[in-house]
């Protein structure tokens, strides 16, 4: 969330921010008066708290003079009575103060593109040439199906429609690809690997962004009000929730792999189907716990981190700096590496790069001490796919399909192939 300091110093910015993201900018409205009548609430508490303290000294400097102090007892009473009508009235107002402050997003960057589209979205740079073929790329999902490495149909006998079954030589790529993403970030890039749980309590999500905006979208688990995690970035930024870290410590860095789980409302279209939009999904997340005065630079180290794995699989991409309005409510600038789909003949993202600042760490209060005895901090987070597990198989699929159906390994995941170079159908 904002700091209410800055809410309060200067709305304008924060109103500007919101219509930049053709966001309504009423919960801001209604911040503003519920932070005016707390602030007013408070002030009336003190001035009777004060007030009874006061004559409460004075009923005290009576009684042991041998007065009569009945008068004065009754009316403090009477105030005892008017604080706790206040405190309720103070309590009420915090809790929709509270309420509103989540729906605010966080600031955008002043290099943030302006518009509300994908299509107003800006390509900053490009990698690789799309493969010319001698033959009509077919979709992944055809591959798959004509592989017999994805199954479905048996998926929807399982679990309804929008899963999958991997299988066979499926089963191993979608496996190879999750161990070889996870070796290129703790190997090369530095980052540390996790494994948190993939249920999260309300408060996570809340930290995280996810709740309450999008709660129509997770998989909730009412008996105990837990959720299935959406991504592991719920995981993540709550790890050290409620801690004081150690300037010298940071950047802190964590690689995970999860599934996630996201009961989106898909359209309809080739960009929703197969692998491309499911609610049950893998995905490897990239999360930075950093100092402020560094985040910037962080994030386009996390955005080179994600291009390295597009890289080192040989799939064409395009870099995106999204548009205010395509960004997550977390995020203050935002990146999407767009790989190349032949068979589908469009562009689509495996991965999404955010720097968040301190919104989310001001939600989960996690801060930082610069020295011994110095003012704790917020630190900045940052999250990133690196990569979505799903997408990029299908990405695999499309780019080294063969003319005969089946799919060439590319050679970074040959050994964790074990070997295999080729996948055809049994």
């Amino acid at each position: 969330m904002l700091d209410i300091r800055l809410i309060r110093s200067d709305p304008e910015l924060v109103r500007q921010s919101i219509e930049r993201r053709g966001g309504d900018s009423a919960p801001l409205d209604g911040l503003l008066k519920a932070d005016e009548r707390r602030r007013a609430l408070l002030r009336d508490v003190e001035a009777l708290r004060a007030e009874r303290n006061q004559v409460s000294e004075e009923i005290a400097k009576i009684k042991r003079g041998g007065g009569d102090a009945a008068d004065m007892i009754a009316e403090m009473r009477k105030v005892g009575d008017r604080i706790k009508e206040l405190e309720a009235d103070l309590r009420e107002v915090e809790a929709e103060q509270d309420r509103l402050a989540l729906e605010i997003p966080n600031l955008v960057s002043e290099d943030t593109p302006e518009g509300t589209t994908e299509e107003e979205n800006v390509v900053v740079r490009e990698w690789g040439e799309p493969r010319e073929f001698d033959f009509e790329p077919r979709p992944h999902w055809e591959i798959a199906v004509n592989l017999d490495i994805v199954d479905f149909e048996r998926a929807t006998n399982i679990a309804g429609a929008n899963f999958e079954v991997f299988k066979g030589d499926g089963a191993r790529l979608r496996r190879a690809l999750i161990g070889f993403m996870v070796d290129v970030h703790t190997q090369e890039h530095g980052y540390t690997e996790v494994a948190p749980p993939i249920i999260a309590r309300r408060d996570s999500l809340v930290a995280s962004g996810h709740l309450p905006k999008f709660e129509d979208d997770q998989f909730h688990v009412r008996e105990n009000d837990m959720f299935l995690i959406p991504t592991a970035e719920a995981s993540l930024v709550n790890i050290h929730r409620d801690e004081v870290l150690d300037a010298q410590t940071l950047p802190v860095s964590y690689v995970a792999y999860t599934p996630c789980f996201r009961f989106e409302k898909f359209s309809g279209g080739k960009e929703s189907r197969a692998l491309i939009r499911q609610y049950q999904f893998d995905k490897v997340e990239m999360f930075k716990f950093v100092l402020p005065e560094t985040s910037m630079d962080e994030l386009e180290s996390l955005v080179r981190n994600a291009e390295a794995v597009y890289q080192r699989l040989g799939i064409p991409y395009k870099l995106a700096l999204l548009c205010a309005g395509e960004m997550g409510i977390q995020a203050v600038k935002a990146y999407d590496p767009m790989a190349w789909f032949p068979g589908m003949g469009s562009w689509l993202e495996l991965s999404s790069c955010s720097n968040c600042l301190d919104y989310q760490a001001r939600r989960a209060n996690i801060r930082f001490r610069r020295e011994r005895g110095a003012r704790p901090e917020f630190v900045h987070t940052l999250n990133g796919s690196g990569l979505a597990v799903g997408r990029t198989f299908a990405a695999v699929l499309e780019n080294y399909q063969q003319e005969d159906g089946s799919v060439v390994v590319p050679e970074v995941l040959v050994p964790y192939m074990g070997g295999t170079r080729v996948i055809g159908r049994n």
